[in-house]
C-alpha cells in the first residue's frame, strides 16, 4: 500500500508561489471555448469586465477593446452576463482555423 502524502505530493510546477507573478504564467492555453466579441453589439457597459475572474477583458478609456486570450480560460461568465449578446462562446479549435 502506498502511504498518503497529502498536498506535499503536488509538484512545484503546478503552483504559483510568488505573489503577483500570474502575468508571467499564461493560462489560456487549456481552454475549450473562447469568447468572441461583437464590437457592433457592445454598449461598453463593462459588466463583462466586472464578472471576468481572469481579468481578461481589455479596457481603454472606459470602453472594452478586446479579450486577452493568453489568460482567458473560457469559463463563459462574460458571455452569460452580457445583456446585449456581444460575447458568444465558440469552440477554441474552430476559431484557430
Amino acid at each position: 500500500m502506498i502511504p498518503y502524502r497529502g498536498w506535499k505530493a503536488i509538484p512545484i510546477g503546478g503552483l504559483i508561489t510568488t505573489p503577483g507573478s500570474t502575468r508571467e504564467n499564461p493560462t489560456g492555453g487549456w481552454r475549450t471555448y473562447r469568447p468572441v466579441w461583437s464590437e457592433e453589439k457592445c454598449k461598453h457597459c463593462m459588466i463583462c469586465f466586472i464578472y471576468c475572474p481572469d481579468s481578461s477583458i481589455q479596457v481603454a478609456d472606459g470602453k472594452m477593446t478586446g479579450i486577452d486570450l493568453d489568460f482567458c480560460k473560457g469559463c463563459g461568465i462574460c458571455a452569460k452576463e452580457c445583456p446585449f449578446g456581444a460575447l458568444e462562446m465558440k469552440l477554441d479549435a474552430e476559431c484557430k482555423l
